[in-house]
């Protein structure tokens, strides 16, 4: 009986061996898997970084862009306010020098002929202002000075 328990213990313990083995080889096969799935991870952390540096140094250009584009465009609107105001004041002087244009061709036409003229526009009213002005300016340039300047 001695004998025969000692070979069932002897037995269990080569069972338990066996398991035991199979365990472990379970074990190894899924360290295995995660060995290879570390590398695969490594790498693609590896890309994310590579990938994360370009779009760093993207930013980093399009924030300079949007500098230079900021300081152009500010020049830009700059000179174009300056240009805007120097039309301003020569529309302002051109319509000045019309307006005395048009004095003086009213004040050079003969008496007699310019308040028939002027009893005419006021009654109508048909004649378009620059009309008027287009009539004044060529009266004034058909009356000359004798030296051949205008009067």
């Amino acid at each position: 009986m001695n004998h025969s328990l000692g070979l069932a213990i002897e037995s269990l313990v080569a069972v338990l061996l066996m398991l035991t083995i199979g365990y472990c080889m379970l074990l190894n096969a899924r360290l295995k898997r995660l060995k290879a799935d570390e590398h695969s991870l490594k790498a693609v952390i590896g890309e994310l970084i590579t990938a994360t540096e370009i779009a760093e140094r993207a930013i980093g250009g399009l924030k300079h862009t949007v500098r230079d584009v900021n300081e152009n465009l500010g020049s830009q609107i700059a000179n174009a306010t300056h240009m805007s105001d120097q039309l301003k004041k020569q529309i302002a002087e051109g319509d000045h020098v019309v307006r005395r244009l048009s004095k003086i061709a009213i004040a050079a036409r003969p008496s007699s002929a310019s308040e028939p003229e002027a009893a005419k526009v006021s009654t109508t009213n048909n004649v378009s202002s620059a009309k008027a002005v287009a009539a004044a300016a060529q009266a004034f340039s058909d009356r000359r000075r004798s030296g051949g300047i205008a009067a």
